[in-house]
């Protein structure tokens, strides 16, 4: 029975894109200039958090000298540039890094917000102007034209971002700044997470904290030297708390894959793992809701923050993060939403009795009710093995992390069922580019934008990259392929050659298979036993074959030895019940590949 959903391009047809997919594809857009530069935003974090005078863990005034060009021009660069290249690749980074230049001048607030709309804008015009006047450029101007367009276009963006954008980027950051303190000193903080864990749910965890919460934070670190916004969204508590529930109080696959889930959340930061629990019982929002209040309340009321963002959200990263004399109240905040979260969970899980218990049939029955809300048509039921699959990618909001743990397992799969010659990648959704033979992985709720950026490619929808049946759908699709790439192989040769060979040997008797070699080819009748074995496999017959020398092979009507021309009158004469064959070489004669699709 098929679990997921698959939504293959050619046959899926998507009316319209809902108001989700549209929220979605913002937040991306906004936390895509935000997470290739998490890195940097990390090093800056860590010298801060070291070096800073007074305040650090090693203060040191000369390493310190870092810390304002790092938050002040390179990391508003750093998005600039990517918020171009999102938009129009290389020229249109350049462009945008230039005009980003504009609004960080004369600025004496970090420019994150600015940054944030002159690249994406700086790309955009770079691409106008280049539909428009590219192809009428004639031939031996084209590097005049690239170089010059460029520089004078990011030249006017940043005189423009100077004086026009600045000063309304700096006023709108100065009250979004005034606003978050308001809202901090009123103790309305802890209501932010009303809305934060259902967009988390919904697949808006990157765009709420790399999109929004992050750039704010570090506008407030400049001033207050931590920030408790980095801690609404980062905050394991909540997912941590639902998923131990489970452990205790689930049923079926919830509960023996909730352990597994809690380390992947809690340690390695992926909080996408508890997501399809509560997708599976939507009631539990309530208790992430409420646990999300009770540890921002905690963190406000103890004075927790971080130096800087913690990605992914991890206990680690957190640590890591948490400036001198923050611990208890950061640790604090974690464990009275995980204590909330966890109490909730089992009380709900406890007292609910239509509870399946299991998670993929669930998760199936949700997803097959949202396609239909969605005007979505699945005629597809299963995959085929009649698609050609070259590549395989799984993709994600972020593209580093559910994804890349999710590809990883396929590959295990795949290399364990002994193919390996389809490649397995991780990329974010908004990455994804038309390919031929393509299989495209995402997790039920980005499913329509995958789609979107690859119609042409079959799409599999699993509601958790960490445990779905669909992969070994896929494993089986590829190994029928594989099976059916040898057979049409096996059936071009010529006839009278496989007849010839073969006409002699009764297939079945035979129940073991032996590579007899003599002292000057031993090594290579290893490699040959080996070979031999791997295509055995691939074929799923249920031999395997051993090496034997002329002295200890074994003669019985079930055996088949295999040798060399050179070799076989000499076997012939220590054996009178075994089958043999004889092929010219052992490692290259087609002949044995052929062989293999006769044996039973």
């Amino acid at each position: 029975m098929t679990q997921d959903s698959q939504a293959v391009g050619q046959t899926t047809v998507k009316q319209k894109s809902s108001i989700k997919t549209k929220i979605q594809r913002f937040g991306t857009a906004l936390s895509g200039m935000i997470m290739p530069n998490i890195a940097a935003i990390i090093a800056w974090g860590l010298v801060t958090a070291l070096f800073l005078v007074p305040g650090g863990w090693l203060p040191n005034a000369q390493i310190a000298k870092l810390i304002n060009p790092m938050l002040h021009y390179l990391l508003p660069l750093l998005i600039g540039y990517v918020g171009g290249r999102m938009v129009y690749e290389e020229r249109g980074a350049v462009v945008g890094a230039i005009a980003t230049t504009g609004v960080i001048v004369g600025a004496d607030v970090p420019m994150f917000l600015g940054a944030m709309i002159m690249g994406p804008f700086g790309g955009w015009c770079m691409k106008q102007f280049d539909r428009l006047f590219s192809d009428k450029i004639r031939t031996g101007f084209e590097m005049i034209y690239q170089n010059f367009s460029a520089g004078i276009i990011g030249m006017v963006l940043a005189i423009i971002g100077q004086f026009i954008v600045n000063p309304l980027v700096v006023g709108g950051s100065n009250i979004a700044a005034q606003g978050v303190s308001w809202i901090i000193s009123a103790h309305l903080l802890p209501l932010a997470n009303i809305f934060i864990e259902p967009a988390k749910v919904l697949f808006l965890n990157n765009a709420v904290g790399n999109g929004i919460l992050v750039p704010l934070g570090i506008q407030q670190v400049g001033q207050a030297g931590k920030s408790i916004l980095f801690l609404l969204e980062s905050n394991p508590g909540p997912g941590l708390g639902i998923l131990l529930a489970f452990c205790l109080y689930g049923k079926g696959s919830s509960k023996s894959s909730a352990p597994g889930a809690v380390i992947i959340q809690f340690l390695g930061g992926i909080h996408e793992i508890y997501f399809p629990y509560i997708l599976m019982k939507p009631l539990l929002i309530v208790p992430a809701i409420l646990a999300g209040i009770s540890g921002t309340f905690t963190f406000q009321l103890l004075g927790a923050g971080l130096k800087a963002a913690a990605s992914p959200g991890s206990i680690i990263s957190i640590l890591l993060m948490t400036p001198k004399g923050s611990y208890i109240a950061n640790l604090a905040g974690i464990l009275v939403a995980t204590i909330v979260s966890f109490i909730l969970s089992a009380i709900i899980l406890k007292r609910d009795k239509s509870l399946g218990g299991d998670l993929e049939t669930k998760q199936a029955e949700m997803q097959q009710m949202k396609a239909e809300s969605k005007g979505l048509t699945n005629n597809n039921n299963g995959l085929s093995a009649s698609t050609d699959i070259k590549k395989i990618i799984f993709a994600c909001d972020a593209g580093m992390g559910s994804s890349a743990m999710g590809a990883s397992l396929l590959r295990d799969k795949l290399k364990k069922a002994g193919i390996t010659t389809v490649p397995v990648t991780n990329v974010a959704v908004r990455d994804l580019k038309p390919e031929p033979n393509l299989l495209v992985v995402t997790q039920k709720e980005l499913t329509d934008r995958a789609t979107e950026k690859t119609p042409a490619a079959i799409h599999v929808s699993v509601g958790n990259f960490m445990n779905s049946s669909r992969y070994d759908e896929i494993v089986q699709m590829l190994k029928q392929n594989v099976n059916k790439a040898n057979s049409d192989s096996v059936s071009e040769e010529p006839a009278e050659n496989i007849s010839g060979l073969f006409s002699q040997i009764d297939f079945a008797r035979v129940k073991k298979i032996s590579f007899v070699s003599g002292d000057e080819n031993v090594g290579s009748t290893t490699m040959a036993v080996s070979s031999f074995n791997d295509e055995l496999k691939l074929a799923q017959k249920n031999l395997t074959a051993n090496q034997t020398s002329l002295a200890n092979v074994q003669d019985s009507p079930d055996q088949l030895l295999i040798t060399t021309t050179a070799m076989v009158e000499q076997l012939k004469r220590h054996v009178s019940q075994a089958q043999i064959v004889a092929v010219d070489d052992l490692l290259k004669d087609k002949n044995l590949k052929n062989l293999i699709f006769h044996l039973e």
